[in-house]
């Protein structure tokens, strides 16, 4: 079945002359089809067309859906030492103070520098890579690392009230030296090795720490005693 479109000239005017011509086109292509006037007195032209296929479809495309995923990224846990555990050769951790006296006692006449810190201090962390290039440039000197909160006793003991907190001892001489450092003020860590850290020969055993005493195992015998008795 054929389909009829119907042209309607509704707000156009075309002289005759034009008119006739494309009429008389019309015609030529689909013969036996004279125009129409309609109601309104306006000539339609009808264009017969042998199907619907004669007319071109749009083409439609398929859109593209997008489709979102969600990725959960999971962090595990690695084996990466923590900030405190990257330990220069000449540094030991203390745990107890049994270690921490046992430390002491066997240093003999070595420098040893005690720093008190937490793992919660954000100045102990700021200061710990320079501390331990410290340790790396004196590897005649003992570093000993106390960790406040696995040693609060003996650390209200030795009367450390803020963080991070150093001692100095040597021998014979005991303490040398106690003070509060920052990163800011880290001079204060090497003036102090220079005036300590000089070569001398400790006579009599390792004085004690505070109020905490060396035990007679861990200090070492006197020499001279030990020559005369043979």
């Amino acid at each position: 079945m054929a389909d009829v479109v119907r042209l309607s000239f509704h707000s156009l005017r075309f002289s005759s002359s034009l008119l006739t011509s494309f009429a008389s086109s019309l015609n030529s292509l689909q013969p036996g089809l004279p125009p129409i006037l309609n109601s309104d007195k306006r000539v339609v032209y009808p264009l017969l067309c042998s199907s619907a296929a004669d007319f071109p479809r749009p083409a439609f495309r398929p859109r593209k859906q997008l489709v979102s995923f969600k990725v959960q990224a999971t962090v595990t846990e690695t084996d990466q030492p923590k900030w405190w555990e990257k330990n220069a050769p000449n540094m030991v951790d203390i745990h107890s103070t049994q270690e921490f006296l046992g430390a002491l006692g066997h240093a003999g006449d070595r420098l040893v520098i005690v720093e008190f810190y937490g793992t919660w201090c954000a100045s102990c962390r700021a200061l710990f890579p320079k501390l331990r290039r410290t340790a790396e440039e004196h590897p005649e000197i003992l570093f000993l690392k106390v960790n406040f909160d696995e040693n609060k006793p003996m650390c209200k003991s030795m009367n450390v009230k803020v963080l991070p907190y150093f001692h100095f001892y040597r021998g014979a001489d005991g303490q040398l030296e106690s003070f509060s450092c920052s990163l800011a003020k880290f001079q204060k860590i090497k003036d102090a090795i220079v005036t300590h850290n000089t070569a001398r020969c400790s006579i009599g055993p390792p004085k004690g720490v505070g109020d905490l005493e060396l035990e007679p195992s861990f200090a070492p015998k006197d020499k001279s005693a030990e020559s005369t008795s043979v």
